[in-house]
């Protein structure tokens, strides 16, 4: 067994991500988050490229305000999106319910072209956007966008599916850290994480050396 897609084992994971970024030339990009994530988009705004034809999605986020330590959308923007001209930006939280905010990025997903690149991450638990292991969400077939979350992460969650990812041009997946190892091994072996059934055109795995599986 292997990796769902094609893989890459890199010194320099956000370096290996700000140059294939480049090379993909994305007009429409939906951003991560987490620590690898927000290294990446360091990375990525240190070349201070011309985005000014982007347009930004996020693929997963807290439903907290954007203002808030653990909100995605408030990583990317410190970390790329205030050092960069971008196109249209869409923050998925907004005030209100989370379903209603749901539905709406649903509606707006639906009406966009594909993504070209949706970036993800994986988790220590095997997770990929907040598609965790065991929830509703992992079975869902039609919808673009969710509400999720469990007591296990902190906060309401709202996340692309399956769908939504399987739609992009290219899954851009970046995995760093030893701790990440076991995980990525598991996967590998057939292990039946959320991680292992990305699927979209083309799925590209930038995996850093500490984090590559043996053999």
């Amino acid at each position: 067994m292997a990796l769902p897609g094609e893989v890459t084992v890199v010194d320099d994971v956000p370096a290996a991500f700000a140059a294939l970024f480049g090379a993909l030339a994305p007009r429409s990009v939906a951003l991560s988050g987490g620590a690898t994530a927000r290294r990446c988009y360091e990375a990525l705004a240190a070349r201070r490229p011309d985005l000014s034809g982007v347009e930004v999605f996020f693929g997963d986020e807290r439903f907290v305000p954007p203002g808030h330590p653990d909100s995605n959308e408030g990583l990317a923007r410190r970390a790329l999106l205030a050092h960069v001209v971008t196109g249209a930006v869409h923050p998925m939280y907004r005030p209100g319910p989370v379903g209603a905010a749901a539905r709406a990025y649903d509606r707006l997903v639906r009406a966009a072209p594909p993504i070209d690149v949706v970036h993800l991450g994986v988790g220590d638990d095997g997770h990929t956007a907040s598609l965790f292991p065991g929830a509703r969400a992992l079975e869902e077939r039609v919808r673009l966008v969710v509400a999720t979350g469990d007591d296990t992460h902190p906060h309401p969650r709202l996340t692309f599916t399956y769908p939504a990812i399987a739609r992009a041009r290219v899954a851009l997946v970046t995995v760093a850290g030893r701790s990440k190892r076991e995980v990525l091994e598991a996967i590998a072996r057939g292990a039946d994480l959320p991680a292992a059934r990305i699927r979209a055109d083309r799925v590209l795995w930038l995996v850093g050396r500490d984090a590559a599986p043996n053999g």
